[in-house]
């Protein structure tokens, strides 16, 4: 028996593991591959000497979390360095055009001006607006949804800001991406820039909400610079598994969890494959979207609310990703340089990006996919060899399940048949912008939606961002009405993770949040405990 068991170690459930342990709870982490991490992962798929983040690989989001304010002392003693380009991300465009975004703030608005002065004014409006409302706007996001400490956030943000202010604000949150495009820029590169962000996620250019991600990426990026893990992203995750380990937590890879036990109507452990039983005093913790976490639970009358409200909860569009070695960084047509950056996007433009979206969300292969081309050796040399160049490609957005292809030319209805086609013309757009590119691959590989799935069963239909981000299913909504605080309706069952509040990436929050509450209870219960022995001993004479 144990006190706490973390059913799966992507980021969210080992920094849960971790901060258990460190109060003091006995701690089991299951993890069912051969490697803790989840989507925070590095290998050579491609070539010996080039490593690749497999799936995530900008660290931003861990870099700026209180997780790493917490732990990166002891992350960096264990051999974890972040590497940091203040190149942070760019878009390029057909005609050899490009927008780069520099850490350098002056430098940035140069680039809006060139564009068009009313750009570089509109920049500047969204500046001011982050400056002002930055701050309280990732301190929610870091806040449990609903609590006390919520409640307390809004009535300082009115009281700082005034409400109509914060109206002000709550409408750019609101607003789709190509809604915010034209309130603050003319010209079709810049909205171009703020919609590739929300493609990131699952915001298409006209979905409600899709502002804030990209209200805020822009201007956290080009602040913080784009951060890589030197070495590869598996390096953190393995990190945090032995902090954890050394802070007395048992941290099991290979060990699939075949179900939750239920008695009393609670959940009070698990079965592991093989038929090992685990009890869990305090809590089981599920790293795990709601589609595989349901597949765990039983049959029964007591998990049934569980089941009903995680039923209804949705996955996005799928995910491709193309891993290239190369023997030299990517010739683009439009130069300056463009070959350091971090993240070069590819849209090009807003039109074509709705229409992705829409072709997607219908079953149909794109034409022009969104490609977030990571540029992983100019941030981290040491993903190469000397001369070569490791770079990463994210194809947004793509349907789960194919019923056609935009352009006629793809007949496969799956993805073990559509995968290398459709990496040809991912390979091919980025050609189109860059003339020579395919002349210095020397070799690729492709993870297709399916294979994301098979990988990681979290993301159902090769949603690389564990489920919808839209409006019904965020904040308070994620997963599900009633279940934002980490506690599912089923006493003893918790979730953390991509599923719940405050969503996708590498963010270390819910892992710590749900950690935090189990550790609050605990001394709650302790100070009851207390006052209880107290009061049968008496009063003092």
């Amino acid at each position: 028996m144990t006190d706490v068991v973390v059913v799966g170690g992507g980021h969210n459930g080992l920094c849960s593991a971790l901060y258990l342990a460190r109060a003091g709870f006995d701690v089991l982490l299951a993890e069912r591959n051969e490697e803790v991490g989840g989507a925070m992962a590095s290998g050579e798929p491609v070539k010996p000497g080039f490593v690749h983040d497999l799936y995530a690989t900008n660290m931003n989001l861990f870099l700026g979390s209180p997780a790493f304010a917490e732990l990166g002392e002891d992350l960096r003693e264990a051999g974890v360095t972040l590497a940091v380009t203040d190149r942070p991300y760019a878009s390029a465009f057909p005609d050899g055009k490009s927008l780069r975004v520099h850490q350098d703030r002056a430098a940035t608005r140069d680039e809006f001006a060139a564009l068009d002065g009313r750009d570089a004014e509109g920049w500047d409006r969204l500046a001011t607006l982050y400056e002002r409302f930055a701050g309280d706007l990732f301190e929610i996001y870091g806040t449990p949804l609903p609590s006390v400490a919520a409640a307390r956030w809004f009535a300082r943000a009115a009281r700082k800001h005034g409400f109509r202010a914060l109206g002000e604000v709550g409408q750019l949150i609101l607003s789709s991406t190509r809604q915010l495009g034209d309130e603050y820029f003319h010209s079709d590169e810049a909205k171009s820039m703020l919609a590739a962000w929300g493609m990131h996620i699952d915001f298409g250019p006209d979905a409600t909400f899709g502002g804030l991600f990209p209200f805020l990426e822009s201007f956290a990026d080009m602040d913080n610079g784009m951060s890589v893990v030197e070495g590869g992203a598996g390096r953190l995750a393995r990190a945090l598994a032995e902090l954890a380990r050394n802070a007395g937590a048992e941290v099991r890879t290979a060990t699939p969890v075949e179900r939750i036990l239920v008695e009393g109507g609670n959940a009070v452990g698990v079965v592991l494959a093989g038929g090992e039983r685990v009890k869990a005093r305090k809590a089981v913790i599920a790293n795990l979207t709601p589609e595989p976490l349901v597949s765990l639970l039983p049959e029964d009358p007591a998990t049934a609310a569980t089941r009903q409200a995680l039923a209804r909860y949705s996955y996005g569009p799928g995910t491709m990703v193309v891993h290239v070695a190369m023997n030299g960084p990517i010739p683009w047509q439009a130069g300056n340089g463009l070959d350091r950056w971090g993240y070069v996007h590819l849209g090009p433009y807003v039109r074509q990006m709705a229409q992705t979206y829409t072709e997607a969300m219908n079953g149909v292969l794109p034409a022009e996919p969104l490609l977030v081309v990571g540029q992983t050796s100019a941030v981290d040399p040491s993903r190469a060899p000397a001369g070569g160049a490791v770079v990463w490609i994210q194809v947004r957005m793509l349907p789960s399940r194919i019923v056609g292809d935009s352009r006629g030319e793809i007949e496969a209805r799956d993805w073990a048949e559509a995968r290398g086609p459709y990496a040809e013309r991912v390979l091919a757009k980025v050609e189109a912008y860059a003339p020579g590119f395919r002349e210095r691959i020397v070799g690729y590989s492709a993870i297709s939606p399916a294979d994301l799935e098979a990988s990681n069963p979290n993301l159902v239909g090769g949603d690389s961002v564990g489920g919808s981000h839209h409006l019904s299913q965020n904040a308070l909504f994620r997963p599900a009405p009633g279940a934002s605080s980490y506690r599912l309706p089923l006493p003893g069952l918790m979730m953390v993770g991509a599923g719940t509040w405050p969503g996708a990436g590498l963010n270390a929050i819910s892992g710590r949040l749900a950690a935090e509450e189990l550790i609050r209870g605990e001394s709650a219960s302790r100070k009851l405990l207390q006052l209880s022995a107290r009061l049968r001993r008496g009063p003092r004479r």
